[in-house]
């Protein structure tokens, strides 16, 4: 076995969910990610803790089976729910065998399906959790690597000095959590605004997401306004999705478009009432991830992005007393801020193209 499979597993168990005696494990992982489930049962039993392997999330193959043959009607399954009720840990291992298993899935029926799962989601949220990624092939060809190359590009982003990425990340959260208002600019096509008052910003460093590489925080629900052009793709149900175009008022998408598989965006959209709101905006910060692989636990850590997610807004983003976007989903999308772009706060510029003020050759 790669060691660096076996470092993964470490990180995973040590910085991530900080597994102990007697934990109940649940690692959701697909067949192709063997190699980490068997790296994560050998850390698990050295420490005296119980795991169970399932693919109920990650199995995309029997999760089209189910979904093109059911009728879209879904209640919440109470046996996975009393899994999840039951458990202390839970990974999330992504890796397929083809990325885009579920793109002839009727984007209806998976909403409708994501909505029943959605008291599972959160009771998932409740536990000690991390999603992470395994380099397999169908991943790098769809991030247009080979495997190889791939495979050093995911373990030199996850396998790395997480104190010291922390440490680079604090500097944008002291400027960000006593802010009143950001401002993201990009080129003609991105000028938002939003109120982040008295609402936490955290720092990511590869705890519930591996690997972590970005702040964030949330917007007040009915702040947001403006136009915002995602300018790099997303993979949603399987399908890609490109150019998302969102105009806001009043915090609310009033108008939308993109190049590419619409549909798919309005039907994110028309989940509920919360899925046209912003529940999250989040910076970049992670110089390791350099390039752009169709995945989004990486791309929204690169460094020179902005991303902001449509639904649900993270319970420990939310100030006490301050509104919590509510919504089944939580989709985010990535605006390059590498060129003709600044992130503003309360009327100071603090990253202008890429570069943050407390970093080498920034422009004021």
């Amino acid at each position: 076995m790669d060691p660096r499979i076996r470092e993964h597993a470490e990180i995973i168990a040590t910085h991530s969910v900080d597994l102990e005696e007697g934990d109940n494990v649940v690692i959701d992982a697909h067949p192709v990610a063997e190699d980490l489930v068997v790296a994560l049962h050998e850390v698990i039993g050295d420490r005296g803790a119980n795991p169970i392997t399932t693919s109920q999330r990650t199995g995309k193959r029997q999760q089209r089976a189910y979904l093109r043959a059911a009728d879209g009607e879904f209640d919440t399954p109470e046996h996975e729910l009393a899994l999840v009720r039951n458990t202390d840990v839970y990974i999330a291992i992504r890796a397929t065998d083809n990325a885009t298993q579920t793109s002839d899935v009727d984007p209806e029926i998976s909403a409708a399906h994501q909505q029943a799962h959605r008291p599972i989601l959160e009771e998932r949220l409740s536990k000690r959790w991390c999603l992470t990624q395994y380099p397999a092939p169908a991943n790098a060809q769809l991030a247009e690597m080979s495997t190889d190359g791939y495979e050093n590009f995911v373990w030199d982003a996850v396998n790395k000095d997480w104190d010291e990425q922390r440490a680079h990340q604090e500097n944008m959260v002291e400027i960000m959590d006593p802010a009143e208002e950001i401002r993201i600019k990009s080129g003609d096509t991105t000028d938002v605004t939003m109120s982040i008052a008295d609402n936490p910003t955290l720092n990511d460093h590869g705890e519930h997401n591996l690997p972590g590489g970005e702040v964030f925080t949330a917007p007040q629900p009915d702040s947001v306004e403006g136009e915002v052009l995602f300018d790099m793709p997303l993979y949603h149900q399987g399908r890609e999705i490109t150019d998302v175009f969102l105009e806001f008022e009043g915090g609310e998408v009033v108008s939308h478009s993109a190049a590419k598989n619409e549909d798919v965006l309005t039907e994110v959209l028309n989940t509920d009432d919360g899925a046209r709101r912003l529940g999250e905006l989040g910076i970049g910060m992670n110089r390791d991830i350099d390039r752009f692989t169709y995945n989004m636990l990486f791309d929204e850590k690169m460094g020179d992005t902005v991303h902001m997610a449509v639904g649900r807004a993270y319970d420990d983003t939310v100030g006490e007393g301050n509104e919590a976007n509510d919504s089944a989903v939580h989709v985010d999308m990535i605006v390059d801020m590498s060129e003709d772009s600044f992130i503003e706060v309360d009327g100071e510029v603090v990253q202008r193209n890429g570069t943050f003020r407390f970093e080498d050759g920034f422009e004021e």
